[in-house]
């Protein structure tokens, strides 16, 4: 199995040309130190310039992060080290620390020591908390001093290179400025050093200007192997502190990644940015940022996801090439963890594997485990690290039944039984992944084919893409997880079965009754589990899901990046872990997932023996499973949470209870204001079904004046609709309230609504048609406050109490207004008679008084078993004399539009709105009876 490199590339960054690069321990940032003189501090996830420092005019050579103390150190060709805070940007010291170029500097991991090392071809150690005292020189290079680099090991020893064509190794204690001893072997200068950054090997590596790698065992001082492949000079060169890889960089524009055990070549990367001058790594990250002459680029390698295994509580997981082990079942109840809480594990070392894991897997009976990696396999057994079997293989597999399979390079696959191998075949088409299972899964590039385990046998041809499939223990269902979506089918083995002795028609995709589709869902899995009809999943955006019959369900929203481990039934417990190997809980009861199995299967009985075993907090989580399976009834009876019943009640139409919980919720806030949208729904509902006492009730509670308006005026309801105009007089909804005086007939309140909404224009042209009475007092109103604006606007207004001859015929008004409001308090009209009616609306009253006087205008109004649903006064206007005077222009230019009010009974309106312009006919806009 080669090291399975996916590289994604994080960040691509223009600049100047970049000499050195850094990684900040804890936030996503990555330093860029150019040879314009200025640092950049880019957020690679983010991919944006988060910082920036002009340290100076000349090249900045090298620059590092000091965590400890917030710090960026700098080094630069103006021979100066200087410390920036990189919160803050500030300077916080600066030193002239040699007399030519500087290179390098080198953080000590733990002390406050900073190694420089310079063109001047020396290296010397300064100590911060002694206020940047020299603590040490070290002479002895014989050309410019290119790199040191610390001991992880020992960290009193420190490595140094140069163009002098060697690698010295030096130590700070005993006041020994020499060099412990010297390694040759580069045939022209050396541009870079580092140690292996775990110290389990001694190793050192370096990169020169012979174009060539070479890794050194510093116990022997002997050269173990010489990396040849890079057609310029090797600027950079290094040990990835978790991957079994080293990185070397070249002035060829190309970083070339090598396997650390092999040495073999595994990628090439251009990013055609000419020249690669520096390589940074992160501990505990498979991050890499690199710098060229045009930019940074930082990529990731591989995938994060921790190498674990779990069986029945036993965890084996790889850290390096070490082989560890913890037990769930040990863990003291005492300490156990809540969920989503570390456990505190009792981790056990079983050793060291003879291959570099990339993938471990327990057999489904737990006493066996295979790593695999490095294009091998080795099958341990579990209690202690004994090799049971190995072999060569690309991938690894296990079967159901303890079976296992391999793939070659090649794409050949061999299928062992027992340990010995049973058959083998090749399929016809290129073959990229390989899964486990029930059956056998083998992936192309365009869909996923199953063979039997027993012999060569194709089962079924499925024409998607999956990145993983899970099956369920029992074989019964598979998920089958492609990119963006994934796949939940039925698996019949009885089939199967049946088509191996022909009683099944396969075809050219093998036996189509073996799988049947029964969720597609559009969501992508990280990684999933079965228990037992429910598949339990981590998505892509972090939530731990579970599916029952396509039906999803949240179980926690996880705070980084998890994978699952597996289930424990008998704790009720899934398990997951980090790419740093800590482990977390989360509970999925047992029950529960045998109850919603039980559900689907329609086995109620059963389903109820489940529920009974089920704590009473978990009964809000059964209503909505079975809620979404039909059974609101039943939900309604078991959810335990108020906003549920009320929407499942409403499904149901039972809603004098749905009142009733809207009242229980109301009370439960301990709040004195109504729960409006809920009463507003409920009303809504209630109408529709034809309880217009339940929908009135809701409407008054919901204060929805619009509803209740049309409520009222569709019934006829007069006493019903003084209190909404009421109610909506005082919540200044104007256009409710002013309609409901109308069509009681109350044209004063009318009139008052409007002088309350300060419409005072609007109220003028009301009472000069239907209340000329009040005319004089309006037009008062408005003068005083127009004159607050404009008084030359305000003096044009006409008071009829003033210049009556400006309004003709103005005495008849009034005598019709006091006739209409005779005819509203003795005989009103009846909507019964409202065709008769109508015919009255286009009646001059003005005319009509001349000819029948006012005595005969109200004798012919009021005669009949009914009154004419006659127009408010609504006089027609008089004609205008030659000369109109100024005032009455003046009114006319000024007031603008007339108000008529309109109800809107699904939502009223908050203000009156203009609706007719002062030239139109006034009996238009008469909406009295």
């Amino acid at each position: 199995m080669p090291l399975r490199l996916d590289i994604k590339k994080k960040l691509s960054a223009r600049s100047d040309r970049v000499k050195s690069t850094d990684f900040h321990p804890t936030e996503p940032w990555a330093l860029s130190a150019l040879y314009s003189g200025n640092v950049f501090v880019w957020d690679y996830n983010t991919q944006t310039l988060i910082k920036q420092l002009e340290v100076c005019n000349l090249p900045v050579r090298c620059a590092k992060f000091v965590t400890r103390k917030q710090w960026i150190a700098t080094a630069s060709d103006d021979m100066q080290i200087r410390m920036f805070n990189y919160n803050t940007l500030e300077k916080v010291h600066e030193l002239e620390a040699h007399t030519d170029y500087i290179r390098f500097i080198a953080v000590h991991p733990s002390l406050s020591y900073l190694l420089s090392s310079s063109d001047d071809m020396s290296i010397k150690l300064w100590d911060w908390e002694k206020n940047w005292h020299l603590q040490q020189v070290f002479e002895g290079h014989a050309h410019y001093v290119m790199m040191t680099h610390w001991n992880p090991k020992d960290t009193t020893i420190f490595a140094s290179c140069s163009l002098d064509r060697s690698i010295k190794v030096w130590g700070i204690t005993g006041g020994n400025a020499s060099a412990h001893f010297t390694l040759t072997g580069h045939q022209r200068g050396v541009n870079c050093v580092e140690y292996a950054p775990t110290g389990e090997k001694p190793y050192l590596i370096s990169g020169s200007d012979d174009r060539t790698v070479r890794i050194w065992d510093y116990q022997t001082k002997q050269c173990i192997q010489t990396l040849g492949g890079h057609t310029n000079n090797v600027s950079a060169a290094l040990f990835h502190p978790s991957l079994p890889i080293i990185f070397t960089g070249s002035e060829d524009g190309t970083c070339r990644i090598w396997h650390a055990s092999t040495y073999r070549l595994e990628a090439t990367l251009n990013y055609f940015l000419e020249r690669v001058w520096s390589i940074a790594v992160l501990k505990g990250s498979n991050a890499a940022a690199i710098g060229y002459d045009e930019g940074t680029v930082v990529i990731k390698l591989g995938s994060e996801e921790p190498v674990a295994s779990m069986h029945a509580g036993k965890i084996v997981f790889a850290k390096g090439n070490e082989i560890q082990t913890a037990n769930l079942k040990l863990v003291d109840d005492s300490s156990s963890a809540g969920d989503g809480e570390r456990i505190p594990l009792s981790i056990k070392d079983m050793g060291a594997a003879e291959i570099f894991p990339q993938y471990i897997a327990h057999h489904p009976n737990g006493r066996l485990f295979v790593v695999c990696g490095d294009g091998e396999y080795v099958i341990y057994t579990a209690q202690a690290l004994r090799n049971k079997s190995f072999g060569s293989a690309h991938e690894f597999v296990w079967g159901h039944s303890g079976a296992y399979a391999t793939r070659d390079s090649a794409g050949k696959i061999t299928v062992y039984q027992d340990f010995k191998e049973s058959f083998s075949f090749k399929p016809p088409f290129t073959v990229e992944e390989m899964y486990g299972g029930r059956l056998i899964g083998v992936r192309s590039g365009d869909f996923i084919c199953f063979y039997d385990w027993t012999e060569y046998r194709m089962i079924r041809r499925i024409d998607v893409v999956p990145r993983n499939v899970v099956w369920s223990e029992d074989g019964t269902h598979v998920v089958l997880a492609c990119v963006d979506s994934f796949y939940v089918l039925s698996h019949d083995k009885d089939a199967v079965q049946a088509a191996a002795v022909g009683s099944v028609a396969v075809d050219d995709d093998g036996i189509e009754s073996a799988f049947e589709l029964l969720n597609e869902i559009a969501d992508k899995v990280v990684s999933g589990t079965w228990v037992g009809e429910c598949f339990v999943y981590v998505s892509q955006a972090q939530r731990l899901l579970c599916v029952v019959a396509g039906s999803q369900e949240t179980i926690a929203h996880l705070d980084r990046v998890m994978y699952l481990l597996g289930y424990m039934p008998d704790q009720s417990k899934l398990y997951l872990i980090d790419k740093e190997l800590n482990v977390v809980p989360y509970t999925l009861h047992l029950a529960l997932v045998e109850h919603q199995s039980a559900i689907m299967r329609k086995d109620f009985e059963a389903a109820q023996v489940h529920f009974a075993q089920l704590p009473e907090s978990l009964h809000n989580r059964v209503a909505r499973f079975l809620e979404n399976q039909g059974y609101v009834a039943e939900a309604l009876g078991i959810s335990k949470d108020d906003e549920h019943r009320f929407e499942l009640a409403m499904q149901l139409g039972r809603l004098d209870l749905a009142a009733d919980i809207i009242v229980t919720i109301t009370a439960q806030q301990l709040s004195t204001l109504p729960l409006r949208g809920k009463w507003k729904t409920l009303g809504d509902v209630a109408l529709e079904a034809g309880d217009f006492a339940l929908a009135h009730r809701c409407f008054q509670e919901a204060k929805d004046l619009g509803a209740l308006f049309l409520m009222q005026t569709a019934c006829g309801n007069a006493e019903q609709l003084r209190a909404t105009a009421k109610l909506s007089q005082d919540a200044g909804v104007a256009n409710i309230a002013s309609l409901c005086f109308m069509l009681l007939g109350d044209l004063k309140e009318v009139l008052n609504v409007l002088v309350k909404a300060n419409r005072l224009p609007e109220a003028a042209f009301f009472a000069r048609t239907y209340c000329p009475s009040e005319l004089s007092g309006i037009v008062k109103l408005w003068k005083a406050d127009l004159a607050k604006v404009n008084q030359a606007v305000s003096d044009s207004l006409a008071d009829p109490a003033q210049y009556p001859d400006l309004f003709p015929d103005f005495d008849l008004t009034l005598s019709a207004e006091k006739v209409f409001e005779d005819r509203r308090d003795t005989n009103a009209p009846l909507a019964a008679n409202y065709i008769a009616e109508k015919e009255m609306l286009d009646m001059s009253v003005v005319d009509e008084i001349r000819s029948l006087s006012v005595e005969g205008f109200k004798a012919k109004l009021l005669k009949g078993p009914s009154a004419a649903p006659a127009a408010a006064p609504a006089p027609v206007a008089a004609p205008e004399p030659a000369a109109q005077p100024a005032p009455v222009a003046a009114v006319e230019e000024t007031v603008g539009p007339e108000v008529t009010p309109q109800p809107d009974a699904a939502a009223p309106a908050p203000e009156v709105s203009p609706q007719r312009g002062p030239d139109e006919p006034v009996e238009s806009v008469d909406l009295l009876g």
